[in-house]
């Protein structure tokens, strides 16, 4: 894996970045690697997602399916002791 180093970043930017990693729950590093891939390789997740457009698409056509659904019954009581 390749390394980078971005010298000059401005405060405020570092700071929105710490902010959005953190809103997002990840990592300042973990949050700047998704923005750099999305925008450097923005079709990356086109083949992996391209399947479900996909099943989407013939879905439609086909109209789905039913399944039957199974009988409910009353849940068994749970003894604690």
């Amino acid at each position: 894996m390749a390394q980078i180093l971005i010298r000059n970043l401005p405060d405020e930017a570092k700071e929105a970045l710490r902010a959005r990693a953190q809103a997002r729950g990840h990592s300042m590093e973990a949050e700047a690697r998704r923005i750099l891939l999305d925008a450097a390789l923005p079709d990356r997740d086109a083949p992996v997602l391209a399947w479900l457009d996909h099943a989407a698409r013939l879905r439609e056509e086909v109209g789905g399916v039913e399944l039957p659904l199974p009988s409910r019954r009353q849940p068994r009581s749970a003894e604690l002791s």
